[in-house]
């Protein structure tokens, strides 16, 4: 076996399996998003990693949640590994000031009959982009779920839509990945 592909599997043995799907929102079709029961997300990709620094901040309560994840390239983009451990203070503000890409996006739970989606209304450079996900327990709910009406365009398997990536795009260059809801 590769080296590197062995030191891989290994660090990954600790993680957990995220399954989830994206799909684009038509904003205009969209249901009404309550911001008390929000978050603002704040992402840090962590330049020359696959490491992603995040702050979650409670709409309602204020309180901060601070965390270092890590997901892993797999084959099945709809499972793919993560490990994550919380952080506190001084240990976010260190790593905050590594070098790396930023994205902010307010995140809105939305209750349906296919289970809760969660809405991400990006802003910044990424304002007018809003995409929802939706997380299951194995891949035979995750084929079964049919999408509302207002998630459009599944984008789950286009990595332009992973995070890493968005965090490096610029107002100018969403512009396409735009036109696709």
């Amino acid at each position: 076996m590769i080296r590197g592909l062995d030191e891989e599997r290994r660090s990954a043995k600790y993680a957990h399996i995220e399954r989830e799907r994206r799909f684009l929102v038509d904003p205009g079709l969209c249901p009404a998003l309550r911001d008390t029961v929000s978050f603002l997300i704040e992402d840090r990709y962590i330049d020359g990693t696959r490491c992603r620094l995040r702050r979650m901040t409670d709409r309602a309560s204020g309180r901060d949640v601070l965390k270092l994840s890590k997901k892993y390239d797999a084959d099945d983009v709809m499972a793919r590994p993560i490990v994550t451990t919380y952080l506190d203070a001084a240990e976010y503000a260190l790593l905050a000031g590594l070098p790396g890409h930023c994205l902010i996006k307010r995140c809105y739970p939305v209750d349906t009959d296919q289970g809760q989606f969660r809405v991400d209304v990006f802003q910044g450079p990424l304002t007018g982009l809003v995409t929802a996900e939706i997380e299951f327990a194995d891949a035979a709910t995750g084929t079964a779920i049919v999408p509302p009406s207002w998630a459009s365009v599944e984008v789950t398997h286009d990595r332009r839509y992973q995070g890493g990536a968005l965090a490096r795009l610029t107002a100018a260059t969403i512009a396409p990945l735009l036109l696709r809801a």
